[in-house]
């Protein structure tokens, strides 16, 4: 089969797309062609060497696919072959065929496309999990978003406006993106390039009362804003360490504002826990997509031929949602 293969890593130049061995599905996995996937932040990481996947995936690049069931391993059942399948894998989304486990899957909804499908799995799913299931944000709450514009935090900001259309969403973006960010929900907007110590902003927005929940990917730079941005009972769910892995924490801030600091991965959890996941993502956040309540935001569809540039624009940061690539 057509894959993206990485002899050593590196930059996008050591991306080139070649022959790999088809997957074959184990118990409890079905085959997927694959139509599309997306570029994820992750997938730029592993390529250079820092983020390998978990034990037993494939090490070709790819977090997520949409396509057609084409084959069901051992002891799979509800499912069938020619189904429209959205899926998270961990590992071999860029490849015209990979393994998914049964429990992960999900319909494509009727009026979706192959492209759109490719968007939901890892983005949503991840702004899903660490924004209401960890975060346990609700109606009427705030919440700060960091990084506006990337595809997790427009994911976040889309199911926010759908599933609690009454509660108030503070987003930290690059002036570059702040009126896209408006447009699709954001209730206030920070710049942070202007201000990266919003806690002042946040005090004044929320007349000192603080916000519920703060969705993070940045990590030690932001840690001491976010934990004064925090009213009580507050939750910082981290869920990136891009600015680095060390900070100080006043801990009796922590203490007497009860606040919780989470940290959260999605790709190494067990098979069982995602497919949990997962299923209360169905639930409650796809009939959503399927009445077209939330439309994935997809900035650039890419060939697999045109892999180096679709990781390019990610690493250049111009690009607002979602990067995808075409695969047949």
């Amino acid at each position: 089969m057509k894959a993206v293969l990485i002899d050593s890593f590196g930059g996008v130049d050591v991306l080139r797309v070649g022959e790999a061995e088809k997957p074959t599905p184990a118990e409890g996995q079905v085959l997927v062609k694959v139509f599309a996937t997306s570029i994820n932040r992750p997938d730029l990481v592993q390529r250079e060497g820092k983020y390998p996947p978990p034990a037993g995936d494939s090490d070709i690049l790819g977090l997520e696919v949409a396509g057609v069931i084409e084959a069901l391993g051992a002891g799979v059942t509800g499912w069938q072959v020619g189904e429209k399948v959205m899926t998270l894998v961990g590992g071999g989304g860029y490849a015209e065929f990979a393994v998914a486990y049964a429990c992960h899957l999900m319909r494509i909804p009727e009026r979706m496309s192959f492209e759109e499908a490719a968007c939901v799995c890892e983005s949503y799913i991840t702004a899903f999990l660490n924004v209401f299931m960890i975060g346990e944000f609700k109606d009427s709450q705030t919440a700060i978003l960091h990084g506006g514009g990337g595809g997790v935090n427009t994911a976040a900001i889309q199911l926010c406006r759908a599933l609690t259309p009454s509660s108030t969403l503070i987003v930290t973006a690059s002036p570059a993106k702040m009126e896209r960010v408006r447009e699709i929900g954001a209730d206030f907007l920070i710049n942070f390039h202007e201000t990266p110590d919003f806690t002042e902003v946040v005090k004044e927005y929320t007349n000192k009362k603080g916000v519920d929940v703060i969705l993070d990917h940045v990590g030690a730079k932001y840690l001491a804003p976010n934990m004064n941005s925090l009213g009580y009972k507050g939750r910082l769910v981290i869920i990136g360490v891009v600015s680095g892995i060390k900070a100080e924490l006043n801990l009796a801030l922590m203490m007497v504002k009860r606040q919780q600091i989470i940290g959260s991965v999605l790709r190494s959890r067990p098979v069982a826990e995602k497919g949990e996941i997962i299923a209360e993502f169905t639930r409650l956040a796809l009939p959503k997509f399927a009445d077209r309540s939330i439309v994935p935001i997809i900035e650039k569809v890419f060939t697999i031929d045109q892999v180096a540039d679709a990781h390019r624009m990610m690493e250049e940061d111009k690009h607002f949602g979602k990067i995808v690539l075409r695969i047949q």
